[in-house]
């Protein structure tokens, strides 16, 4: 299988790898190396940890990206990881499969029904392996794209005037120009201007396509 194409506006996806054992290590990095693959190796979960940016949530990882992770490591072990991540908000851009032991399957199976992507067993399958990574950094791609559309629709929404906004409203609602007109104290003449702006800055052509526009913008 062939790396999907990711838009290339987002950067060159990454895998992450946090494993304790060096041959899984090595072993992954060729794997992927001979796919075209980038990845970044740590030795353990506090390694990875420490190494992660200090920036709010949704601000990383800026690129598709996912997350190869032990479940069993010496010290903090995979789950735990994958539980902090999942506090700080990052597992949904950063998508993580597990790779587990045969002894292991039902605690990776309760990770993925926490929100995990995948787990997939040791000795794994070259191609099964690579298959999930690609879809994962999809996933993560996909997440990236609807929160940088998410940005722009309220930067969008910054751009209005506070007329501009109440006018928006109320076309959301349905409301003919009269109503708005009516509500706001506002001639229909002085809506259908605002009406035009609204529709010109966020770009729609119709009061239902406002409608999703607003919905898309605050889910």
């Amino acid at each position: 299988m062939s790396l999907p194409s990711l838009p290339a506006e987002l950067g060159l996806p990454m895998v992450y790898l946090v494993d304790d054992e060096d041959i899984v290590r090595d072993a992954v990095a060729w794997l992927l190396r001979s796919r075209r693959l980038l990845s970044q190796g740590h030795t353990s979960a506090e390694a990875f940890e420490a190494a992660l940016p200090d920036v709010p949530s949704g601000a990383w990882p800026t690129a598709p990206s996912c997350l190869l992770l032990d479940l069993r490591m010496h010290g903090m072990s995979g789950l735990a990881l994958f539980e902090r991540l999942a506090d700080r908000g990052l597992t949904k851009a950063l998508p993580v499969i597990f790779l587990t032991g045969h002894g292991d399957v039902p605690t990776a199976v309760a990770a993925v029904k926490r929100g995990a992507f995948d787990f997939v067993e040791k000795p794994f399958s070259n191609n099964a392996l690579v298959d999930r990574i690609e879809q994962a950094l999809a996933a993560s791609a996909a997440t990236l794209l609807a929160r940088r559309e998410r940005a722009q629709r309220l930067r969008g929404l910054a751009e209005l005037s506070e007329r501009e906004q109440a006018v928006m409203r109320l076309i959301a609602q349905g409301q003919p120009n009269k109503l708005i007109a009516d509500a706001l104290h506002l001639s229909v003449r002085t809506v259908e201007v605002h009406r035009a702006r609204v529709f010109d800055k966020l770009g729609v052509a119709s009061a239902v396509e406002l409608a999703n526009w607003l919905h898309a913008a605050q889910a």
